[in-house]
């Protein structure tokens, strides 16, 4: 039987968040440094940062043994207006991923990758409140609305015409991020359309338990990610006005085993519910901040494989 878990990782571990950043590496250097950190697998991270071309990407992941396990939109979900921009963007990721050599299916893992994981982003008002569940602006039931209809459109389109598992995942700076949005959009996306995506830093930095968490979703968890959050730095950023991504930049996300997430207690409870499939190592930082990745990387997954991953 196969391992029921492959760890991967994700562009964003090289600072890769704004495509438009100047000081993004090559993408080629990342695939290059995942595969020199040894891992099989990695997300194709924002639209727009590996290209749409099939043969130029299939050939550098095949060269590298490499695959894909996750294309992500990472946009503004809210306005109605955006629509026919997050429906080209998910034809043209999920056209992509679903060419793509396959990633390995384990026992226990409720849908084939690649998933396509859906993220809200781009609203300032937000991002200057992550973390802050007290002061953060919630949507009025109009644009909540409105993002719950664009969001049934990107998972309709890449399960009906690709075959493509949608994953919500909540994300500090959007409008889904808190526990009362993680219940309200997971009551307002039917189970048969899209699964969740949860991710333990996003988690922990917007006030959750990620143990609880996990285990209040779990017949709707279908893929996780995996970070670890430097608890004197948050305690730092949680008093400043400061976007997700400066915190970021500041080194809020820290190698996991490292900061303040129990992930002895992830791994009983993974075990305890049987999860199977794929968990994505993530460690946001400032892609001009590049010279202990790989370290990191290590670092991380010396500690994963330590506590039975």
């Amino acid at each position: 039987m196969s391992n029921p878990i492959t760890i991967t990782t994700a562009p964003c571990c090289w600072g890769v968040d704004d495509v438009n950043n100047p000081h993004l590496p090559p993408w080629e250097k990342v695939l290059d440094e995942a595969q020199a950190a040894g891992f099989g697998g990695l997300e194709l991270g924002p639209y727009g940062y590996l290209p749409l071309d099939l043969g130029l990407v299939s050939e550098a992941l095949n060269k590298r043994g490499l695959r894909i396990v996750a294309g992500t939109i990472f946009d503004a979900l809210v306005s109605p207006a955006n629509r026919a921009n997050l429906l080209r963007q998910t034809d043209e990721i999920c056209s992509l991923i679903t060419q793509l050599p396959k990633p390995e299916k384990h026992s226990r893992q409720r849908f084939q990758a690649p998933y396509l994981t859906v993220m809200d982003w781009g609203h300032d008002e937000r991002d200057y409140a992550a973390g802050h569940p007290d002061r953060a602006p919630r949507l009025d039931d109009g644009a909540w609305n409105g993002m719950v209809e664009n969001i049934h459109a990107v998972a309709a389109l890449a399960r009906d015409k690709y075959g493509v598992r949608a994953t919500i995942h909540p994300h500090a700076g959007g409008y889904i991020e808190f526990a009362d949005e993680l219940e309200r959009i997971a009551a307002d996306i039917p189970a048969d359309l899209a699964g969740l995506c949860l991710d333990t830093g996003h988690m922990a930095y917007s006030g959750m338990d990620p143990v609880a968490t996990l285990r209040h979703y779990w017949n709707r968890v279908d893929y996780i990610h995996f970070k670890d959050i430097d608890a004197k730095v948050y305690q730092e950023v949680m008093g400043e006005r400061i976007r997700f991504f400066e915190a970021c930049a500041k080194g809020v996300m820290c190698p996991i085993g490292r900061g303040s997430i129990d992930y002895p207690a992830i791994r009983a409870l993974l075990t305890e519910l049987g999860y199977g499939g794929y968990i994505t190592i993530e460690q946001e930082r400032d892609p001009l901040n590049t010279g202990s990745i790989l370290e990191d990387l290590a670092a991380s997954r010396t500690f994963l494989a330590r506590v039975g991953f």
